[in-house]
């Protein structure tokens, strides 16, 4: 499947988090430890917010950690908020509008995990999206239809009902196919100001998901992130840096779950998925 990153802070150099850290994004893109595929080398992306009325996006359909475009670009760029994800497909081809993030207004949305039977339920699907926004798609992957079908569902003014009614339509279509365990997904929602993350499956075997623990907890057990701020998270597919450390710095977040994180503090609700 893919491995993803998700930041909200204080301005932070985009190689930090994406190349610094000992087991960096970049790291897992050839060598993951808990991800459903070891390598995750069919294209990557970074979307960030800067100074424009709408978020920054520079993707490649190459792998990660052979774009050196990439490693000049994440020592340059400054931002408060950004997401990155390397990608494994399940499927669909390998091309840059396949590949996360997907951006509409100043909405950025990442995936990991799959709509299982896509090919049968792709149709019912697709014929949900709200007319104002069915010319927006641009790739063939999964992960962008249940972009749109949230949106569609209202994510916009109610990001978590949003994803919840995304959750329960895709179930029924399921259903209605017969369609074992029609979902698995953990997601990243950025809107420039709050941090939205889920993690969810059909079957309660999601995907990993993690969340870092508050600054000043790192702090004290490593000064080497001693100059990230205060209100500094991320949301993570699996920890960053040394892995006999992780878990003094990154908290599990629960299966079937919402995470909305703002200004450094997180809140973590219980998913309840219905249809619309």
């Amino acid at each position: 499947m893919c491995r993803w990153i998700a930041y909200t802070g204080g301005p932070v150099y985009l190689e930090e988090l994406l190349f610094k850290p000992k087991h960096s994004l970049i790291d897992q893109s050839l060598a993951a430890r808990s991800g459903a595929t070891t390598t995750n080398g069919d294209g990557f992306g970074v979307g960030w917010y800067g100074s424009g009325t709408a978020p920054g996006l520079y993707k490649g359909v190459q792998p990660a950690w052979s774009d050196d475009n990439l490693l000049d670009l994440a020592s340059q760029i400054k931002t408060p908020m950004f997401m990155a994800h390397v990608r494994a497909t399940t499927g669909t081809a390998v091309q840059r509008t396949n590949c996360h993030p997907f951006r509409y207004d100043n909405w950025l949305f990442q995936h990991n995990g799959a709509i299982r039977e896509f090919k049968r339920v792709k149709r019912d699907l697709i014929l949900a999206i709200s007319p104002a926004l069915f010319s927006e798609i641009s790739g063939s992957t999964d992960s962008e239809i249940m972009f749109y079908l949230a949106l569609t569902f209202g994510l916009r003014a109610d990001p978590i009902g949003g994803v919840e009614r995304m959750i329960g339509f895709i179930e029924s279509v399921g259903k209605k196919h017969s369609v074992p365990h029609p979902l698995q997904m953990t997601l990243a929602i950025l809107d420039g100001r709050t941090l939205y993350a889920f993690r969810y499956s059909s079957e309660r075997n999601s995907r990993t998901l993690f969340h870092s623990a508050d600054a000043a907890t790192l702090r004290q057990r490593f000064p080497s992130v001693s100059h990230f701020s205060d209100d500094t998270r991320a949301v993570v597919s699996e920890p960053l840096g040394a892995i006999e450390n992780a878990g003094e710095a990154w908290v599990e977040i629960p299966e079937a779950s919402a995470v909305t994180i703002s200004a450094g503090k997180v809140k973590i609700v219980g998913l309840q998925p219905h249809a619309p």
